[in-house]
């Protein structure tokens, strides 16, 4: 059996608009910094709100494609925001606008666009169905390696303005590759709304310049607000034994934020310390800092597979679980910034420790991510999987929020930042293998 005609589609629009997404991220921390002269807490602290606010509106677009406007007209709104935002980005006195454009554009095209690929799998086997993804994470990871290596070299040798009009240009890349096969098969054609394209863009459009000109208070209000409106919404009856599989997801959620306030300290503190005090001398060669954050999806891309299969074979043999796998993870983050620890004071840092560092977190990742995300889709009540499975990547956007404002905090309370995160991961991998025996009483 064969995969669907539009997995390559997708998989080439998944491939632009991560491009374009990881090239600004690669820019932003940097950009803060050195062109807009920022103080580091300060422009992790944006990173940190904006990150956050990233993982928070998928749960509002998927909602609204759902009940309103589908995921075709999702995934155009949302490509179009982010195009505009991206292009803002280049001029200073737009920038935080440029910002709230992609938040909200991401909303509406990160969760549709997948949920689109899932729904082309429906009728087929689900092997095939795990494979379609497996090629569509990698479109994700070649577009998050490619991205630092082009975007990330332009904007920090030549012009920073430059390399976001180039993530504009990724995404616009990704809109014609969508727009071109869409206009070409008759079921999906016949789904363009352009007058719901038009409003949701208007309401778009005055929303963000609302939100990004008023008080702090009101902008959390409104966040409040739709949370516990997809709380509301959510609400059902859960007998006793759904409450435990609530529970269990909750109490890894938990975990799952430590791993990823580590993890983020790769756009923000890590990248800080790459640019202020790592020796990036090759040859005759200076290695952008912007060039390091291309090593996770490129280890990814080589060993996602190679892991996969480990854990494998090692589930044929042995019954592991999710927290063993979760605390691995946790453990290797652990150890990465241990070495952080022990080489941030020493003279002429070689930019190899870097690399080791990446090595380390990347292997966490692939021993978390993956497992904890299938978890949920297998733990979480059928009735409110969905809504789970958005409040499971809140887990990210919580964690994105801390990573920014660890720290600051830290800092005031005159603490070191890379051993406190290691002695926090570490800690946490602890106490999640010490607390397999309760939770397997909740499953």
């Amino acid at each position: 059996m064969k995969h669907p005609k539009l997995l390559r589609t997708l998989f080439f629009t998944e491939m632009w608009e991560r491009f374009s997404f990881y090239g600004m991220r690669a820019l932003l921390v940097l950009y803060l910094v050195n062109a807009m002269a920022y103080p580091d807490n300060e422009a992790l602290h944006i990173y940190g709100i904006y990150t956050g606010l990233v993982y928070l509106t998928p749960l509002l677009g998927g909602y609204l494609a759902d009940k309103y406007i589908n995921n075709v007209n999702a995934i155009l709104i949302g490509g179009i925001l982010m195009m505009i935002g991206h292009a803002l980005l280049a001029f200073e006195s737009l920038f935080f606008i440029g910002l709230g454009f992609l938040i909200a554009g991401n909303g509406f095209f990160k969760p549709n666009i997948s949920s689109m690929l899932g729904n082309l799998y429906e009728s087929k086997p689900e092997k095939l169905r795990d494979e379609g993804f497996s090629y569509f994470y990698i479109g994700i990871n070649i577009g998050a390696f490619l991205a630092p290596l082009i975007i990330g070299f332009v904007g920090e040798f030549y012009s920073w303005h430059l390399g976001f009009l180039m993530a504009a240009f990724g995404m616009l890349l990704g809109l014609v590759v969508f727009c071109l096969k869409i206009n070409q098969i008759e079921i999906l054609k016949t789904q363009i709304n352009y007058s719901k394209i038009k409003i949701f863009l208007f309401i778009n459009v005055a929303l963000i310049c609302f939100i990004i000109y008023s008080p702090t208070w009101i902008v959390l209000l409104i966040i409040l607000t739709v949370i516990l409106f997809f709380i509301k919404r959510s609400s059902f009856p859960f007998n006793r034994k759904d409450l435990k599989k609530i529970y269990y997801i909750i109490i890894l959620g938990l975990f799952s934020v430590i791993f990823w306030v580590g993890f983020e300290q790769a756009g923000g503190s890590l990248t800080l310390f790459t640019d202020s005090k790592v020796d990036k001398s090759f040859f005759n060669f200076t290695i952008p800092t912007t060039f390091f954050l291309a090593i996770n999806p490129l280890i990814i891309i080589c060993l996602g597979t190679v892991v996969a299969k480990i854990w494998f074979c090692i589930d044929s043999r042995f019954r592991t679980e999710t927290p063993e796998k979760m605390s691995l993870g946790l453990l290797l983050m652990s150890l990465g910034f241990i070495i952080l620890t022990l080489i941030q004071d020493m003279e002429n840092i070689h930019f190899t420790w870097v690399v080791l560092i990446y090595f380390f977190h990347t292997l966490g990742e692939l021993c978390l991510s993956p497992t904890s995300l299938s978890m949920v889709t297998k733990v979480a009540p059928k009735k409110i999987q969905s809504f789970m499975i958005g409040l499971w990547f809140l887990t990210f956007a919580i964690a994105s929020y801390l990573a920014g404002l660890l720290p600051s905090v830290v800092q005031n309370l005159d603490l070191n930042l890379f051993k406190f995160i290691s002695i926090l991961t570490m800690l946490g991998a602890i106490a999640l293998i010490m607390s397999r025996p309760y939770l397997r009483k909740l499953l």
